[in-house]
């Protein structure tokens, strides 16, 4: 009677060890150093000394993670200081012979003021963009690393796109320009989708569905978030919220890739504001709201 026992315990213990998931685990603390580490350098504003050094050091950073790196160097108009700069874009690649791929976007560079802030004397400083810039780098450092130690099912291209913080309050248009030369000058095959990763450092993460990534890719949006509640991930909320002009808007309108953007546009709340002020630093953002984006993302790709 024991033999059949052992057999069928073996049995079930097979079937249970196949049915289980290999998801990769997604480590917020080494993300938020991350973030820190972006801070070290300082104002990452275009022109600056500190966009120039962490620009350096990120392409060292994807070169030892990724299967293949792609720069992306762009002249651009920046509107919030009159002048006339260079950009740089990188995009880092994973499972380059899929066919099925998706393009997963942050912004590396900061905003060159602090325009939103209280105090009139802090608005001519650049910002240190703690969540607003290196919160969504952070995610996708920590994704190439996972990537490649773990190569995803699928094809992935990690995109950092530069000068999207650049524009003019109340322009839209005059934002996001790394991605609008992207979109414009593709340098990869054209990805089926893509998830814009943006302002999700903060303590207290709340992300509802931004309108217009819903109206772009509402089937995506559904299982994204639907995801989300089955992982009990409650940073995310199931409803529509704000229309937001990021990264993911470029893409759809001149690439047609359907884009959706994961943003908590409230810094820190309703109430209270530190999106493009001198309080964007690296304590008013959290591990544990990084871990659960991260998390979010690792399930859509390897489940």
């Amino acid at each position: 009677m024991k033999k059949y026992i052992i057999i069928i315990f073996f049995i079930l213990a097979c079937s249970s060890s196949e049915g289980e998931k290999n998801i990769p685990e997604f480590d917020g603390n080494i993300a938020y150093q991350y973030i820190i580490e972006q801070c070290d350098f300082g104002p990452r504003n275009p022109g600056s000394t500190g966009h120039q050094q962490f620009a350096n050091f990120l392409q060292g950073y994807l070169l030892k993670n990724s299967d293949k790196v792609i720069i992306q160097d762009f002249n651009y108009f920046e509107h919030i200081t009159g002048e006339d700069r260079v950009g740089k874009n990188l995009v880092a690649q994973f499972n380059l012979e899929a066919e099925e791929r998706l393009l997963i976007g942050a912004h590396w560079d900061t905003r060159a003021v602090a325009d939103e802030d209280p105090n009139p004397d802090n608005r001519s400083i650049p910002i240190l963009g703690a969540n607003d810039g290196a919160s969504g780098t952070a995610v996708l450092m920590e994704l190439a690393k996972i990537f490649s130690n773990n190569p995803p099912p699928i094809g992935i291209d990690l995109v950092f796109f530069d000068a999207e913080d650049v524009g003019i309050s109340g322009q839209p248009t005059t934002y996001a320009m790394g991605s609008e030369y992207f979109s414009k000058n593709l340098p990869i095959l054209k990805p089926n989708s893509a998830i814009i990763v943006d302002m999700v450092g903060d303590k207290y993460l709340n992300i509802p569905i931004e309108r217009y990534s819903y109206s772009v890719n509402p089937d995506m949006v559904k299982e994204i978030w639907s995801l989300a509640n089955e992982l009990e991930l409650n940073a995310f909320e199931y409803k529509v919220g704000y229309d937001i002009y990021d990264d993911h808007v470029p893409l759809w309108e001149n690439a047609k890739i359907p884009a959706i953007d994961i943003i908590d546009f409230d810094y820190p709340n309703l109430f209270y504001n530190y999106w493009h002020t001198q309080q964007d630093i690296p304590e008013n953002c959290s591990p544990q709201s990084l871990q659960q984006v991260g998390t979010l993302l690792l399930n859509y790709i390897y489940d």
